[in-house]
């Protein structure tokens, strides 16, 4: 059980370097932090998993 929270945490943390580090690409001008941090609830908006998907290439 331990492992997959270390794993869940991994990949929040990693969503969340991705996402900082190519905000630039997305649409988005302010926010940048509130954004990163949600990440995972956010994607449930289209316009934001499109934005998202814009950071995580590069």
């Amino acid at each position: 059980m331990n492992f997959l929270v270390f794993l869940a945490l991994v990949v929040y943390v990693g969503g969340i370097w991705k996402f900082w580090t190519g905000f630039r690409r997305t649409n988005f001008s302010q926010g940048k932090l509130y954004l990163s941090l949600l990440w995972p609830v956010l994607l449930a908006s289209k316009s934001y998993r499109q934005n998202f998907t814009k950071a995580l290439k590069g």
